[in-house]
């Protein structure tokens, strides 16, 4: 085993055994957080603590969507056209606001969410020679609970289903209610029972969902800290020629980015030519690259860095590496890209497109595999050093 992969180990093992479960706002994360910024101190950076505010669950946002639209299924029968009208306007905020949280914007919902402080680790390595571009490396702390939806291929499969088909009801909803304020056609308010039966079952799910313990996240995401921290080290004692990198360890991901989200916010302006290489879930099959991902809304790597990503894979078949696509979530990529930064995800996909123990509570150290985190650390270090080749050309 390489020094770098056993330093990697060593990170993951204090993350998901010493300190354990680090859900949004909690203790454990600020503990995490803390762990970080002692590794960044001690390789000799200046790592800054970014606090922000979060919601606390991912969850209660499509719980409350999911009552709104149960709330406008009600009203509508009430007074003819006057709460049709009324059903509808709340069907279509309810339906705005859940697809605006999809896409990791500001909507309403945000206001009224359970909110708690969490914060990012961030430092910065200067280049050795001219800068000339910014790299950021970014992996979340936190760790998701552990709901049914997530515990066998089949319920992750069956979730994934359900989403889709229960956004389709959702928009039915909101569009047969608004032409039943033009029409006032009886045969409308029957025909949603299928959007309420589908909102019933969202509810019971994130209900369902809030109610699990936190998963001790070895895999998801201590093993994208984890590469952070193993590759501050070595960048520290080799710096890249013409690459500023930032190491951006971040709160709060599995309630929709907040870390982030305010990451970007406050370095934004700062990043020079920036790219982001976003970690997720490396610690037991790959590597892999993602070439899409999402909830109804579909984020797409960049173009150029698929490019890269292919040739680098090319060049060394020994590493295995191959795409993949995510349905169903999403990666840190997604925010990067919303900015117009070049992004793309490495993960930990398998080929068939499975996320081993993706939110369970199997998700534990003892299955970290060291084979695989040398093929990871090969295949990130080789694509690293290639964006900074690109610069220097």
């Amino acid at each position: 085993m390489s020094a770098q992969v056993q330093k990697w180990l060593d990170h993951i093992r204090t993350l998901a055994v010493d300190i354990g479960p680090r859900g949004p706002t909690t203790e454990g994360e600020h503990l995490g957080a803390q762990y970080c910024a002692t590794v960044l101190r001690q390789l000799g950076l200046a790592p800054q603590v970014e606090g922000f505010t979060s919601a606390r669950s991912i969850f209660q946002p499509h719980l409350l969507t999911a009552a709104a639209l149960l709330l406008a299924f009600a009203v509508y029968p009430l007074a003819g056209r006057a709460t049709a009208a009324l059903a509808a306007l709340i069907s279509l905020i309810a339906l705005v606001s859940d697809l605006l949280e999809l896409s990791f914007s500001d909507n309403p919902l945000r206001r009224i969410v359970a909110k708690g402080p969490s914060q990012n680790v961030v430092a910065t390595i200067a280049p050795a020679a001219e800068h000339r571009q910014d790299l950021v490396l970014i992996g979340h702390i936190d760790t998701q609970r552990t709901p049914i939806v997530f515990s066998t291929p089949r319920w992750v499969a069956a979730y994934k289903a359900f989403t889709t088909v229960a956004f389709v009801l959702f928009a039915a909803q909101t569009v047969l209610y608004l032409l039943g304020t033009l029409t006032g056609w009886p045969w409308i308010w029957p025909l949603t029972g299928l959007s309420a039966a589908g909102a019933l079952l969202l509810m019971a799910m994130c209900i369902q969902a809030d109610r699990t313990p936190f998963t001790a996240g070895a895999n998801d995401n201590a093993s994208a800290v984890g590469l952070v921290l193993t590759l501050a080290e070595t960048l520290r004692s080799a710096p890249l020629q013409h690459t500023r990198v930032w190491l951006a360890c971040t709160g709060c991901e599995e309630v929709q980015h907040y870390g982030a989200i305010d990451f970007f916010r406050r370095h934004r302006a700062a990043l020079k030519q920036p790219t982001t290489i976003a970690f997720e879930m490396l610690g037991c099959a790959g590597p892999s690259w993602l070439t899409k991902e999402g909830i109804i809304v579909p984020f797409h790597a960049d173009p150029g860095l698929v490019n890269l990503v292919e040739e680098i894979a090319a060049q060394h078949p020994e590493l295995d590496a191959y795409p993949g696509q995510l349905s169903g979530g999403n990666t840190e990529m997604a925010d990067a890209l919303r900015l117009g930064i070049p992004a793309i995800t490495l993960s930990g996909q398998t080929r068939d497109g499975g996320l081993p123990h993706w939110h369970q509570v199997g998700d534990t150290f003892d299955k970290m595999n060291p084979e695989v985190l040398e093929r990871a650390y090969a295949f990130t270090w080789a694509f690293i050093s290639a964006l900074d080749a690109r610069a220097g050309a």
